[in-house]
């Protein structure tokens, strides 16, 4: 008699169940936010253009570059031209081998 009370008890409760979560409503998907070119860059493994980012760029994507190293790095670029070689980072008060070396595969040039 027990087990017969349980096993109507259990078909019960899963039958419930299981009528529950068929109907559970869908949720929604919302439409895709759309991203800017800059950000999508970034976002998509893409280089880093040194000779176009602006310094927010410059300090949200590489290792190491605060914003005084990213200002510097703009500032560098507008007295001299555009950079001629990654390696030219170098030549950027704050910016060492190290900190080059993490960022090589994240920058360019073009």
């Amino acid at each position: 008699m027990r087990t017969s009370v349980l096993s109507s008890f259990l078909f019960a409760l899963f039958t419930t169940a299981s009528v529950a979560v068929s109907a559970a409503p869908v949720a929604e998907v919302s439409a895709p936010v759309p991203i800017s070119a800059p950000a999508m860059q970034a976002e998509q493994g893409e280089r880093i253009n040194l000779n176009t980012a602006d310094a927010e760029m410059l300090q949200r994507e590489l290792a190491g570059v605060g914003e005084a190293k990213a200002k510097a790095i703009v500032a560098y670029r507008e007295a001299n031209g555009e950079f001629a070689s990654i390696d030219e980072l170098l030549e950027v008060k704050g910016i060492g081998k190290a900190i080059l070396e993490k960022n090589r595969d994240k920058v360019s040039l073009n």
